[in-house]
């Protein structure tokens, strides 16, 4: 296992940790606990988090973001990502491979009721507000590199486009029009 791998790994405990402790507020409980940790891992914790977002950067997954929230900016995409990693590994690696699992969620049939949006802004600064807790320095620039893939061309389609979704995200455009989702 290499050490990006292993980052990631410990990453993944941590926000299992996390989600353990925190009755709800997992960001938060993994900033503390991070905080808690010599400054190599919370810079470890830093590159992990975006070699996350790096693999969870997929047009169908962008697409499902955007069916859910009722549109997704680029910021919004990152803080979609935010909130599924803070939804914990397990549900992390489905909903990246199968974007449609999302209507399954119970966090999601929520918020389409609801009208809310899935967002987690403040996962993405678990390892920045950590390192300044525990040195009362900013993250050193260049702690970290991201290199997003090419968005896959064949989801360039107008995601207003119901009956697309309805093709491509059969699940999640059931929540939306009243159906049982399947």
């Amino acid at each position: 296992m290499d050490s990006t791998e292993l980052g990631v790994e410990r990453f993944w405990q941590l926000v299992g940790e996390a989600r353990g402790a925190s009755g709800g507020a997992v960001a938060h409980t993994a900033v503390a606990l991070l905080a808690r940790r010599e400054a190599g891992e919370i810079l470890a914790a830093q590159q992990a988090l975006w070699t996350l977002m790096a693999r969870s950067y997929r047009s169908p997954l962008w697409a499902a973001a955007f069916l859910i929230n009722g549109g997704c900016s680029d910021d919004g995409f990152d803080y979609f990502r935010g909130w599924l990693i803070l939804q914990g590994r397990e549900t992390f690696e489905r909903v990246v491979a199968d974007p449609d699992s999302l209507a399954g969620l119970d966090a999601v049939r929520a918020a389409v009721a609801g009208g809310l949006d899935l967002e987690g802004e403040e996962a993405l600064s678990i390892a920045w507000e950590a390192y300044r807790r525990a040195t009362g320095e900013q993250l050193p620039a260049g702690s970290f590199r991201v290199r997003y893939p090419e968005l896959d061309q064949a989801w360039n389609f107008d995601f207003d486009d119901m009956s697309e979704m309805r093709r491509r995200l059969p699940r999640l455009a059931a929540l939306f029009e009243g159906q049982p989702a399947v």
